[in-house]
């Protein structure tokens, strides 16, 4: 099911004027079951496969996303694993862009 969030695309920002406050992410976060903002400050999320193909099918389909977006994540992959983190470098923290490529990520693994 496609949120609302997930239907918004990405926007250029820069600078902290940007960055969202901790209500305002906590908010957001409520439409992205499974995440969570770690103590680092990273919105993450950890993704399960059955196979390395179905692992590595997943990363070429986010980088796709993140192509489209012009917002990348970093991701750390595993046999059967990928943990997805978000931030936004040029607000230095969480921005907007992060939940939306969160939710569009989200959309996708209900495929």
């Amino acid at each position: 099911m496609l949120t609302k969030l997930a239907l918004e695309h990405c926007q250029p920002l820069r600078g902290s004027e940007h960055a969202l406050h901790p209500a305002q992410a906590l908010a957001l976060l409520a439409d992205l079951p499974g995440w969570q903002i770690a103590e680092n400050g990273l919105l993450q999320k950890e993704f399960i496969f059955a196979s390395y193909a179905a692992t590595l099918l997943f990363v070429n389909t986010v980088a796709g996303l993140a192509e489209r977006e012009n917002h990348h994540p970093d991701l750390e992959v595993g046999y059967g694993r990928v943990q997805v983190s978000y931030s936004t470098h040029d607000v230095a923290g969480l921005s907007r862009n992060d939940f939306i490529c969160a939710a569009k990520i989200e959309a996708l693994a209900q495929i």
